[in-house]
C-alpha cells in the first residue's frame, strides 16, 4: 500500500497509518481508495486482528478530505462533454461503500485524531466507531463542502444526524461550520478529547479493552435519532420545514447543494444506512455533474489555494518577508492594515502628520485585538501584539523599514509628497507600496526614484475581515517588487490576485459598474426595491443602492469628477453620473450622514427613502425582475471581458478570485470568467448586443468576445491576454 502504513502489534491491532505520498494534508484519491479497500478486507479477514487505529502519519493533520483534481477527474468523459448524474453515481458511491464496509467489517475501529480534519477524512472519522481528539486549540473538524458548491459525499449527511440531531447537524452543513475539539466532544461528534499527541495511544487501549464494540449505534435494532425523525415527528417536521424557506432565502434559490443536502437527510434519516447512503449519492451525483460545482470548486478552493502559494509569484526571486513595515495613514485602512502586519509578528511604525490621527490609528488596533480576547487571543499576546505598533509624525522613525505601504488621502499631489520625504528616509531601493484603490500607479510611481520598485498593493475595507489584496503592476514595475508584495500579503495570511495599471485597475472599476448601473435603473424610474431585490436575487451580496450608501455617494461623485478631469475628451459620461450628482446636491452623502438611497433613523432600521421617488418619479411600466438581474449582471461581466481585451487582467484566475473576494460577485457562478465560459460566449455577445440596442453601449461586446464567440473558444481555454 503507498497511502496507508498498515501494521499489527502483539495483540492483534492492525494500526493504519494514512501518509498520502506527495501531498502536504492527507488527501482522499484512488490511491488512498485502493489501499483502503485492501486494508478493510484485511481487517475483516484475518482472524488476528481484534480490532484497529486510524491516525495520521503527517504533521500537518489526520486529512482534509477529497483531492479535487481526482474529483475533476470524476467528472470527465474525455469526449469534453460533462457526465449525466447517473453516469457519476457509481464512482462518487464507491467513496460511500468503502466507509460503510469499514464500519460494518465485524471488528472495532477508532481514530486518532491530530490536527485538521475535514470533510472525507471527517467522514471516515465518523464511520469509525470511537473517535479520539487531541487537544490542539488549532485542530478543526468538520463537513465544509458546501462552501465549495458540494454537500457531504462520504456518508456525512446520514451519519452525522444520527449523531448529533438533524436540527444541530443542519445548522453546521448548511453553514459549512466547523467544531473545536471541546465543542465537538460536548455535541459527541468526537467520544473524547486527549492530551495532544495521546490520541492514537488512547484509540488503540480503546480498541483493546472494547473486543466487541463493532456495531454503530444506527445499525442496532431501536435506534432512534437524537431529537427525533420522521414524517410523524412533529419536531423533524417543523425543522426541515423551517430549514427549506430559510435556505432559499439565504441563497435566493442560486445553490445546489443546500437543497440537495436537505433532500438526501429528509429522505435518507429513517432508512437503514446500506439505502440512506444510496440516497445521499444520489443527490450528490446531480449536485457534481452541474457545473455550478466545478466553477465554486475550481474557483473557491483549487485556484485561491494557487493564488496564496505563489502561483503570479516571480519564481526566479527569493523570499523577501516583511520585517519592519512604514504605514503612512493610519487612517481606518492604514489602522487597518497597521493591525494585521503586527498579528503577523512585523513591526510597525504608524505614521500620521497628525500625532493624535496616529495615536488613534494605534486605538484601532488595540480594539481589534480586544474583540479577539478568547478567540485565540491571550492578554499577553495581545499586550505583545500592540507593543510592534508605534505611532509617530517623525519620518525619521521609519528608518530601517524594509516595506512601505501609503495610504493617505486620494490626492496625487498628497501622496507624491509623502513619497519624496519617505524616499529620503529610506533610499529608493526600497519596495513601496501605493494602497490607492483608482488611482494609476504608472503616474503615482514616477515620485519614487526607481519606479521598477514601486507597486500597488489595494486593500479592502474593513482590513481584518475582507480577504482579498489586489496587487497592481505599473509600467515599470520590477520582479523584486511583485515578489516583495505578494510574500507580505502570504505574511497577513490573504489572497493575492495581480493586475495591470488603469484606472480603477479590476476591481474598483468592475465593481462600480454594479453601482453605476443600480443609479441609471433609478434615474430611468425604477422602482429602487425592485433595484435592490434583483441584486440580492442575483447572488451579490447587497443591493447596489446599498453598497452605494456604504462606500458613500459623495466618493464616488469625487472620483467620478477626478476621473473627467484627468482624462479630458478621453472622459465617456454615463447618466448614472447625473443621477449620483443630484444625490450628492441634494445633501444625500450615504450612510456616513444618515441619508442616501436610505435612511438611517438614530436607534431604528435603515429603509429606502421616499424622497427617492420625488427626486427621480417612478416609469408608468416597471420591468420585471429577471430583467433588472440581467442588467446589473451584463453590465459586470463586460467591465470585467473589457479588463481582459485590455490586458489589465492576464488570467481569468485572478478575475474570478478577484471578484468574489473583492468585491462578492455572485459566488454560484464560480466568477465573472467561469459564469461567462458556463453559459456560453455566443451566448454572452448575443446578450450584451440586445442590451446595447435597448441601453447604450455601455453594454457593447468586446471585439475578443466576438472572435471567441465565433471559434468557440472560451476564457479558460484561451490565450493569455496581452498586457497593456
Amino acid at each position: 500500500m503507498n497511502s496507508i502504513n498498515f501494521t499489527i502489534d502483539g495483540d492483534g491491532i492492525a494500526t493504519l497509518i494514512i501518509d498520502v505520498p506527495g501531498q502536504s494534508m492527507n488527501v482522499i484519491g484512488p490511491d488512498f481508495l485502493s489501499d483502503l479497500d485492501t486494508a478493510i478486507t484485511r481487517i475483516s479477514a484475518e482472524e488476528g486482528i481484534k480490532g484497529a487505529v486510524i491516525a495520521s502519519g503527517k504533521d500537518s493533520g489526520f486529512m482534509a478530505g477529497m483531492d479535487l483534481k481526482y474529483f475533476g477527474s470524476m467528472l470527465s468523459t474525455g469526449s469534453g462533454e460533462r457526465p449525466a448524474p447517473a453516469d457519476i453515481f457509481d464512482k462518487v458511491f464507491v467513496l460511500n461503500q468503502l466507509f460503510r464496509r469499514l464500519e460494518t467489517c465485524g471488528k472495532p475501529v477508532a481514530c486518532a485524531i491530530e490536527g485538521t480534519c475535514l470533510g472525507g477524512g471527517f467522514e471516515l472519522a465518523l464511520a469509525c466507531h470511537r473517535r479520539f481528539v487531541g487537544d490542539s486549540p488549532k485542530t478543526q473538524l468538520g463537513l465544509p463542502e458546501i462552501l465549495i458548491g458540494l454537500f457531504p459525499g462520504g456518508g456525512g449527511s446520514q451519519r452525522l444526524p444520527r449523531i448529533m440531531g438533524v436540527q444541530a447537524s443542519l445548522m453546521y452543513m448548511l453553514q459549512g461550520k466547523l467544531f473545536r475539539p471541546a465543542e465537538a466532544a460536548m455535541l459527541k461528534v468526537v467520544d473524547a478529547v486527549v492530551p495532544q499527541g495521546t490520541a492514537e495511544e488512547a484509540a488503540r487501549e480503546w480498541v483493546k479493552a472494547n473486543p466487541t464494540a463493532n456495531t454503530q449505534p444506527w445499525d442496532v435494532r431501536g435506534f432512534k435519532v437524537p431529537g427525533g425523525a420522521g414524517g410523524f415527528n412533529p419536531a423533524f417536521v417543523q425543522t426541515m420545514a423551517g430549514a427549506l424557506p430559510m435556505t432559499l432565502k439565504q441563497t435566493q434559490r442560486n445553490m445546489n447543494a443546500p437543497i440537495a443536502l436537505l433532500s438526501a437527510v429528509y429522505e435518507g434519516i429513517t432508512l437503514p444506512m446500506d439505502r440512506a447512503i444510496q440516497i445521499e449519492s444520489k443527490y450528490f451525483a446531480k449536485v457534481a455533474a452541474d457545473p455550478q460545482a466545478s466553477n465554486m470548486i475550481r474557483t473557491l478552493f483549487v485556484n485561491k489555494q494557487a493564488a496564496e502559494r505563489g502561483a503570479r509569484r516571480p519564481k526566479d526571486e527569493r523570499k523577501a518577508p516583511t520585517k519592519k513595515l512604514a504605514m503612512l495613514g493610519a487612517g481606518m485602512m492604514g489602522a487597518g492594515i497597521a493591525t494585521v502586519a503586527a498579528q503577523a509578528g512585523m513591526e510597525v511604525v504608524l505614521f500620521d502628520r497628525d500625532l493624535a490621527y496616529a495615536e488613534k490609528g494605534k486605538a484601532h488596533v488595540e480594539e481589534v485585538l480586544k474583540k479577539r480576547l478568547g478567540k485565540g487571543m491571550t492578554p499577553e499576546k495581545m499586550v505583545e501584539t500592540l507593543a510592534r505598533v508605534t505611532p509617530t509624525t517623525d519620518y525619521a522613525a521609519l528608518a530601517g523599514s524594509d516595506f512601505v505601504i501609503e495610504a493617505v488621502f486620494e490626492d496625487v499631489a498628497i501622496k507624491a509628497e509623502v513619497t519624496k520625504q519617505v524616499e529620503a528616509v529610506l533610499g529608493a531601493d526600497t519596495i513601496f507600496g501605493s494602497n490607492t484603490s483608482t488611482l494609476p500607479i504608472t503616474r503615482l510611481a514616477q515620485a519614487w526614484s526607481k519606479p521598477e520598485n514601486f507597486i500597488g498593493v489595494h486593500f479592502f475595507s474593513p482590513v481584518e475581515k475582507m480577504p482579498l489584496v489586489e496587487i497592481i503592476l505599473g509600467e515599470k514595475t520590477g520582479p523584486a517588487a511583485i515578489a516583495k508584495a505578494l510574500d507580505f500579503v502570504a505574511q497577513i495570511k490573504k489572497t493575492p490576485i495581480v493586475v495591470h495599471d488603469s484606472r480603477g485597475f479590476y476591481t474598483s472599476r468592475s465593481f462600480g459598474t454594479y453601482v453605476q448601473e443600480g443609479a441609471e435603473l433609478v434615474g430611468e424610474g425604477v422602482n429602487p426595491a425592485l433595484i435592490e431585490n434583483a441584486g440580492k436575487q442575483l447572488g451579490m451580496p447587497t443591493g447596489p443602492l446599498a453598497v452605494s450608501d456604504e462606500v458613500s455617494i459623495e466618493l464616488g461623485v469625487k472620483i467620478m469628477t477626478a476621473a473627467k478631469k484627468e482624462l479630458g475628451d478621453a472622459y465617456v459620461p454615463q447618466a448614472s453620473d447625473d443621477v449620483a450628482v443630484r444625490m450628492v446636491e441634494a445633501g444625500r452623502l450615504g450612510r456616513k450622514n444618515g441619508k442616501g438611497w436610505y435612511d438611517y433613523p438614530e436607534g431604528g432600521k435603515k429603509h429606502l427613502s421616499p424622497v427617492i421617488s420625488e427626486m427621480f418619479p417612478r416609469a408608468l411600466h416597471q420591468p420585471d425582475v429577471e430583467t433588472v438581474k440581467e442588467r446589473l449582471l451584463y453590465r459586470q461581466l463586460i467591465e470585467c471581458a473589457r479588463c481582459f481585451e485590455e490586458g489589465v487582467l492576464e488570467t481569468p484566475e485572478d478575475g474570478d478570485i478577484g471578484a468574489i473576494f473583492g468585491w462578492g460577485f455572485a459566488p454560484y457562478t464560480g466568477g465573472p470568467f467561469s459564469h461567462m465560459d458556463t453559459v456560453g460566449i455566443a451566448h454572452v455577445v448575443a446578450t450584451l448586443d440586445r442590451l446595447a440596442a435597448a441601453h447604450g453601449p455601455r453594454f457593447a461586446p468586446t471585439q475578443q468576445l466576438r472572435d471567441m464567440a465565433a471559434s468557440g473558444a472560451t476564457f479558460y481555454k484561451a490565450a493569455p491576454a496581452k498586457a497593456a
